[in-house]
């Protein structure tokens, strides 16, 4: 998770604050001298950092505790406003035409950031939002490039144009976009190409691209990874071509955050977007508060709550609502529960946004996050080992169908024996329920939620 390094200093700099009446000088330099440490070891850039500490130990001086806040939470406060400040304060979508004025984006940056994938992400985005898009495969030195967005614009439902290899980046991006507008597209993607470092042949040709296809908006595409050089490579895309905003990838993985906090305050560049797994569907927009949230450790709830309602099914919601009402759930809706969270990210992904949760998911306890989610994995092939007559009536499962389920999902029939226990208990608890909820009811402990 990234950040995790960078959240577990800044929760133990505040601890040392609490219990204090008020805040002195000789505190909170004490404390932002163990703030500046943790932001240049997430290798935040060493210019952002000064002024970033500065702010702060302007701020936080001699300040009083207000409305009931302790100095531990009032410092709190103060880096998550600096935080949210330094990473652009306002989220920024991307500027598209209005009407059905083409607009065209170029997609830029250096091979291996994931820019023909994040295209593609950005293309199902802005088809979801009821737009238009096309997909250009403008990368013409690399064959498997065009292949790759070909397959993931048919996952996205997105057409995609090409011309193979043997022509120039420049004549495809100009008959993509004769082609959208008779073909009543809107937004023209073009997936250019990149090269393992930046020179002048690849420079040229996105101005030359940029130029003749009269590029609206242009994206460079960056990976989180690479630290201190994502925000060195941010800087010349920009000075040279000319950047609109930037986009994040790889922030899922094992690094330190730096790109993030960094880029906008050396470039002036907003983030518009970062990604967050391999998947189509993982790339998130950048709020630059929820972030600040996310790396103090205070959860996101928001980011929780719109991933819930993207993709869980109102209906099924509903129905399951009924059956576990009336204890008429099944092994099928136990299989539908457990996809819904896997489609969300999984259960480490789903922990690291509520508040608290994401400052202990650290190296420590991670390997017990693992083995939940390998026992899901299990549990699943337990179930889908199972014929339709079976999950839905498991009272029927003998131990002769125990031992074909087992075989089918390569477990031992302890597993399979352990799944229908959990799964009966859980049955009888929810006939309780109701009476259970009536009784505190009646007791005005609490209203019934329906």
């Amino acid at each position: 998770m990234a950040f995790e390094s960078l959240s577990e200093k800044l929760q133990n700099v505040f601890k040392n604050l609490r219990g204090k009446g008020r805040l002195t000088e000789a505190d909170v330099k004490a404390a932002l001298k163990e703030v500046k440490i943790a932001l240049l070891e997430a290798d935040v850039n060493f210019k952002v950092v000064k002024n970033f500490v500065k702010s702060v130990q302007e701020r936080a001086i001699g300040q009083d505790v207000m409305n009931g806040l302790n100095p531990g939470q009032m410092v709190i406060k103060i880096v998550n406003e600096e935080l949210v400040s330094l990473m652009g304060s306002e989220t920024t979508e991307i500027a598209l035409m209005p009407g059905n004025q083409v607009t065209v984006i170029m997609m830029i940056g250096l091979q291996g950031a994931g820019k023909t994938t994040t295209a593609a992400k950005i293309a199902g985005k802005l088809k979801m939002k009821g737009r238009q898009p096309l997909l250009v495969a403008c990368d013409i030195y690399r064959p498997a490039a065009i292949k790759q967005l070909e397959v993931n614009g048919e996952k996205q439902g997105v057409e995609v144009f090409s011309m193979g290899t043997n022509h120039s980046p420049v004549d495809i991006a100009k008959a993509a976009i004769e082609h959208a507008k008779n073909n009543g597209q809107n937004v023209v993607i073009l997936d250019t190409a990149g090269r393992l470092q930046i020179d002048e042949s690849m420079m040229q040709e996105l101005v030359d691209v940029k130029e003749a296809a009269g590029v609206t908006q242009t994206l460079l595409v960056v990976d989180a990874m690479t630290g201190q050089e994502a925000v060195n490579v941010a800087t010349t895309f920009n000075d040279r071509i000319g950047v609109d905003g930037v986009i994040l990838t790889k922030l899922d993985g094992d690094t330190r955050g730096g790109a993030a906090l960094s880029i906008r305050q050396v470039t002036g560049k907003p983030i518009l977007y970062i990604g967050m797994g391999e998947k189509l569907s993982d790339l998130e927009q950048f709020y630059p508060d929820r972030m600040a949230s996310r790396i103090l450790g205070m959860g996101d709830v928001m980011s929780l709550i719109e991933k819930v309602e993207a993709q869980v099914d109102a209906e099924k919601a509903k129905e399951m609502e009924q059956k576990l009402r009336k204890a008429s759930f099944d092994l099928n809706d136990y299989l539908d529960q457990m996809e819904q969270m896997k489609s969300m990210g999984g259960l480490s992904k789903i922990m690291e946004m509520l508040p608290g949760m994401g400052m202990n998911l650290n190296a420590k306890n991670m390997p017990d996050m693992d083995e939940s989610e390998k026992q899901m994995e299990k549990i699943q092939a337990i179930i889908r080992s199972m014929t339709m007559k079976e999950r839905t009536n498991p009272d029927i499962i003998n131990a002769s169908r125990k031992n074909r389920i087992a075989k089918g999902a390569g477990v031992d029939v302890v597993e399979v024996n352990r799944l229908l226990k959990q799964f009966d208990q859980s049955r009888k608890l929810m006939k309780q329920m109701p009476g259970m909820m009536g009784k505190q009811a009646k007791k005005g402990r609490f209203k019934l939620p329906f």
